[in-house]
C-alpha cells in the first residue's frame, strides 16, 4: 500500500540513520528523501483524477474507543504530500555546506518530521490526525532547541507552548464531536456528520476550538507572535521545514477538517476570521517594510502570504480553496528559496543586515539572476508560480466581499515594495567593505537554486497539472459546504 509506504519509509530511514556516523549521514539522508519523492511521484502516476479518496488503508487501532488507523489520499492530500516529499530533499541539500554538531541526530529528526507531516496529510481518523499533528511538533522542537541561535531556549519554549495550547483546543473539539456522534468513532465521515447535525451555536464552539489550533500553526493575526522570533532563531533548515511545510498543516486543517466539520459555524464567524487574516496581511507587510534583518523580513512576509491563503479558504468558494491549494505549493517552494538565499548571504558576509550589503551583482551576476527569479515568484509576477495562487485567492475573497478583497490585495503591492527594496539594497549599487569579496556559488548551491527557479517558472507558465490534481476534490468539498449552509 503506497500510503503506508509514504508514511513509514521516512521513519524507518530516520531510525536506520541513527546507526550512521560521519559525513556520510547527510548523503544517506538525501538519498532516503529522494526515494520518498520517487514514491510520491509513483502515487501521482497511479492517481485517478476524480474526487474519490484513493490508496485507502483502514485497520482498527483502539477498537474500544472507535479509533482506526485510517489513511488515504484525495487530490488535496496528494498535493501536500507531493510538496513535502519535494521540499525535504531540497532542504537536506541546502545543508551540505554546514557542519552541524551531531549530524546523525539532526538529519534523523528531519526525516522523523517528514514521517509525521505525511501522516497529518493522509489521516482519515480524527484521533490519528491529532497524534500525527503532535508528533510533528517534537522533531522541530529539538531541531530549534539544539541547533538554534541566540536565546533559543526561551523562543523555542514559547513556540512549543503556543502550538501545544492550540493542539489541546483541537483535541477538545474532536472529543466534543465524538461525544455527539451517532457511531462514537473518530472516523472522518462520522465526525463530519456529527458536526453538520449540530445547530449554529454548537458548530460555533467547534469552529473556534479548531480554528484557534490552525490559526496558531499557520499563523494568523493575532496568534502570530511566536513566528518571527522562531523563524529567525531556528537553524536555516529548521526554518525551511517550519515555513515551507509545517505551516501548511494549519492551512490543510482548515480545508480538510474545519470547513466540513462546522459549515454553519464557518459561515457565521467567517467575516470576523477573514477580517483578522486581512488585518494580518496589512500589519505584517508594513512591519516587513521596516525590517533591517533580511531573515526577519521574510518571516513577516510569510505571515502576510498565509493570511491571504486563510482568507481565501474561509470565503468558501472554489476559487478561494483552489487558490489556497496552489499558493501552498508556491509559497513552500518560494520561501525555502528565500531562506536559502539568506543563509548563503549570512555564511559569506557574516551578516543579515540589509543596509550593510550592496553591489553583489557586480561580483556574482549568476547569483543575482537566480535570486531575482525567486524574488519575483514571491511577489507574484505573472508567469511565476506565485501569480496563479494569489490571483485565485483575491478572486475568491472578492466574491465574498469586495472591500476585504481590496485590502487583501495590498499584499501584492506591499510585497513588491519590501522585496524589491531589499533586492536593490543587497544586490545593486556599488560593493563595499562587507561585500567586496563574494565567493562564487558552489555546486550544491547552484543545484538548489536552479531546482527552485525551475519550479517557479514551470508551474507559473503551466500550472494545469497541479490544478487538475486538486480540482475534483476541491469542487466536492465546496459543494458539500454550500449544501450544508444552504447557499
Amino acid at each position: 500500500m503506497i500510503t503506508l509506504l509514504l508514511i513509514f519509509f521516512p521513519l524507518v530511514a530516520a531510525l536506520l540513520l541513527l546507526m550512521v556516523k560521519g559525513e556520510q549521514v547527510k548523503k544517506i539522508a538525501l538519498g532516503a528523501a529522494v526515494v520518498e519523492f520517487i514514491i510520491s511521484i509513483a502515487a501521482v502516476a497511479q492517481f485517478r483524477h476524480n474526487a474519490d479518496t484513493q490508496f485507502v488503508f483502514n485497520m482498527p487501532w483502539i477498537k474500544s474507543l472507535g479509533i482506526s488507523f485510517h489513511v488515504g489520499m484525495d487530490g488535496i492530500s496528494l498535493l501536500l504530500v507531493l510538496l513535502t516529499t519535494f521540499l525535504v530533499p531540497v532542504i537536506i541539500l541546502t545543508s551540505f555546506r554546514k557542519a552541524y554538531k551531531n549530524p546523525t541526530a539532526f538529519y534523523s529528526l528531519i526525516l522523523a518530521m517528514q514521517f509525521a507531516l505525511i501522516g497529518v496529510f493522509v489521516s482519515l481518523d480524527g484521533f490519528l490526525f491529532y497524534v500525527f499533528w503532535e508528533l510533528a511538533l517534537i522533531p522541530i522542537y529539538f531541531i530549534c532547541l539544539l541547533w538554534g541561535g541566540e536565546d533559543r531556549a526561551r523562543i523555542t519554549f514559547k513556540f512549543f507552548v503556543y502550538t501545544l495550547a492550540g493542539s489541546l483546543l483541537m483535541l477538545a473539539g474532536l472529543i466534543y464531536l465524538y461525544q455527539n456522534s451517532a457511531a462514537h468513532t473518530f472516523d472522518i465521515a462520522n465526525l463530519y456528520a456529527a458536526g453538520q447535525n449540530m445547530d449554529v451555536l454548537h458548530q460555533g464552539y467547534v469552529f473556534w476550538a479548531m480554528f484557534m489550533a490552525f490559526a496558531i500553526k499557520m499563523p494568523v493575526f493575532p496568534f502570530h507572535t511566536w513566528q518571527p522570533d522562531t523563524y529567525t532563531t531556528a537553524p536555516t533548515q529548521g526554518t525551511m521545514m517550519l515555513s515551507g511545510i509545517m505551516l501548511k498543516m494549519g492551512v490543510y486543517g482548515v480545508i480538510r477538517w474545519l470547513l466540513p466539520l462546522a459549515p454553519l459555524g464557518v459561515e457565521h464567524w467567517a467575516h470576523l476570521a477573514i477580517t483578522l487574516a486581512v488585518i494580518g496581511i496589512v500589519y505584517t507587510s508594513c512591519i516587513a517594510i521596516v525590517q533591517k534583518d533580511f531573515k526577519r523580513l521574510i518571516a513577516y512576509s510569510s505571515i502576510a502570504h498565509v493570511g491571504l491563503i486563510a482568507a481565501g479558504i474561509l470565503a468558501g468558494n472554489v476559487q478561494g480553496v483552489q487558490g489556497a491549494m496552489i499558493q501552498m505549493i508556491s509559497h513552500g517552494v518560494n520561501v525555502v528559496g528565500l531562506f536559502f538565499i539568506v543563509d548563503m548571504l549570512q555564511s559569506r558576509l557574516g551578516t543579515r543586515d540589509i543596509s550593510s550589503m550592496g553591489g553583489i551583482r557586480n561580483l556574482n551576476p549568476q547569483f543575482a539572476v537566480l535570486f531575482l527569479i525567486v524574488l519575483l515568484g514571491s511577489v507574484a509576477l505573472p508567469l511565476t508560480n506565485g501569480f496563479i495562487g494569489e490571483f485565485l485567492l483575491i478572486n475568491g475573497v472578492y466574491q465574498y466581499n469586495a472591500w476585504l478583497a481590496a485590502f487583501a490585495g495590498l499584499t501584492v503591492i506591499l510585497g513588491a515594495v519590501y522585496m524589491l527594496r531589499s533586492y536593490q539594497s543587497i544586490m545593486l549599487g556599488e560593493t563595499n567593505a562587507v561585500t567586496a569579496v563574494f565567493p562564487p556559488l558552489e555546486g550544491y548551491e547552484k543545484a538548489v537554486l536552479v531546482i527552485i527557479c525551475a519550479a517557479i517558472i514551470v508551474f507559473g507558465v503551466y500550472p494545469k497539472p497541479l490544478l487538475d490534481i486538486a480540482e475534483p476534490s476541491v469542487i466536492k468539498l465546496v459543494d458539500s459546504f454550500r449544501a450544508a449552509t444552504g447557499k
